[in-house]
């Protein structure tokens, strides 16, 4: 018996590496085909700008494709969470290239989204096909969707260590063990080196002035993150609302995607406001050294929640690095900090107050912007998450600790 028990433990440690290797190659795989995929539709758009008279179009498509053959997957980023929590059956692997075809169409045509929604699904999908290869547990397949979704979102934006924490926080560390923090930073690891071994690059930032946090820089930073913290609560409130407004007005959901088409074509092509269009990265970029009009971020969200509420597919987090980053950068006209620390702070706080993962931004900040201005980030990332309200991008995601019971007195307060 003492034999047999070691080799049993030996077993079951290759065996979750050996899972977390081909977890990490499949999602960081999928990562790095549709990074390149949505790099070849974006430009194709820019330098096509009557492609955007066929979103109708290329929304009736992904509206079809998902009541046809993706109702049980349409719930998208919730369905993991869903899965999580109560698990009731394996993720059908279809979601993973109807999200990947949903995305692409949606960014071909002009549609405002993200992309960390398709890169975690796929995740998501992959990992949970282990649960019957493996025949595990219940308790083993929270491990492959957390395995999934740190994957995705790990090589998806080239941040490991963040990538590895967000898996877990945005589950808000719920019946999380050892063994699941190892194995979502080894896989998070694995997703992320795979796609550097496919030589797919991520865009780079940088802030090259920090100033000293005195007393009034320090105000100056807890007034980002509340700023940064609304407007993360305006975007959830937005896409929510949109989405609950095509529900109820349009019972045939492929006609939704349809209809929001149209008016966004409208409105996209007659206004000419393409820069609103897909990922926007480089008005991020730009927005670290020019100030940008205070209305920039106000209209990307009104036309990001009005894309994913009509049924378009795609994420919701680099939209919010949009938000974040051209909210910071209009307040330099204001705040006298350099521009380039006030768009990084705004681009990872937004991110932090609509997710309900400070840690995870905290960390994702150092990773892009270099250990020096971590202290500014952990304070705006902070402040955002609390002053963000209790309802974030994703409706199934739980909120405890200290900002439910937060909000928990508020509410019986008033």
């Amino acid at each position: 018996m003492n034999f047999q028990h070691p080799k049993q433990m030996l077993f079951t440690i290759f065996k979750w590496i050996f899972i977390c290797i081909l977890i990490g190659i499949l999602s960081g795989s999928a990562s790095a085909f549709f990074l390149v995929a949505l790099e070849w539709v974006t430009q194709f758009r820019i330098h096509h700008d009557w492609i955007v008279w066929f979103l109708p179009f290329g929304g009736l498509l992904v509206g079809l494709s998902y009541y046809y053959w993706g109702e049980a997957v349409v719930k998208g980023n919730n369905l993991l969470l869903d899965e999580y929590e109560n698990p009731q059956k394996v993720i059908p692997f279809k979601m993973a290239p109807l999200v990947l075809l949903g995305t692409l169409l949606t960014h071909l045509f002009g549609g405002s989204a993200g992309r960390e929604g398709t890169a975690v699904q796929m995740g998501g999908a992959i990992a949970d096909q282990f649960t019957r290869l493996f025949k595990l547990e219940n308790t083993d397949r929270k491990i492959l969707i957390i395995l999934g979704i740190s994957a995705g979102f790990a090589s998806v934006f080239g941040t490991p260590i963040a990538g590895a924490i967000f898996a877990l926080e945005v589950l808000y560390f719920s019946k999380i063990n050892l063994k699941s923090i190892i194995l979502s930073f080894l896989v998070a690891y694995v997703a992320y080196f795979t796609v550097e071994f496919w030589q797919v690059k991520h865009t780079h930032y940088s802030i090259p002035v920090v100033p000293e946090l005195g007393f009034i820089n320090l105000c100056y930073v807890l007034l980002i993150g509340a700023l940064s913290g609304l407007a993360a609560l305006l975007f959830s409130r937005s896409t929510h609302f949109w989405g609950t407004l095509f529900s109820k007005n349009i019972k045939y959901p492929p006609l939704r995607p349809f209809i929001g088409g149209i008016i966004l074509a409208i409105a996209i092509a007659g206004f000419g406001l393409t820069k609103f269009s897909g990922l926007g990265v480089p008005v991020i970029v730009d927005s670290f050294s020019n100030a940008n009009p205070w209305y920039d971020f106000l209209l990307k969200i009104l036309f990001t929640g009005f894309t994913l509420g009509a049924g378009f597919k795609g994420g919701e987090v680099t939209p919010l690095f949009f938000v974040g980053a051209t909210l910071g950068s209009a307040l330099s006209l204001v705040i006298p900090l350099p521009i380039a620390l006030l768009a990084g702070l705004g681009f990872v706080a937004v991110f932090s107050g609509a997710t309900h993962t400070p840690i995870a931004c905290t960390v994702m900040g150092i990773e892009l912007f270099g250990i020096q201005p971590a202290i500014f980030i952990a304070i705006a990332c902070t402040i955002a998450y609390f002053s963000s309200g209790s309802v974030g991008i994703y409706k199934s995601q739980i909120v405890k600790g200290a900002k439910y019971k937060l909000y928990q007195r508020l509410n019986s307060n008033f």
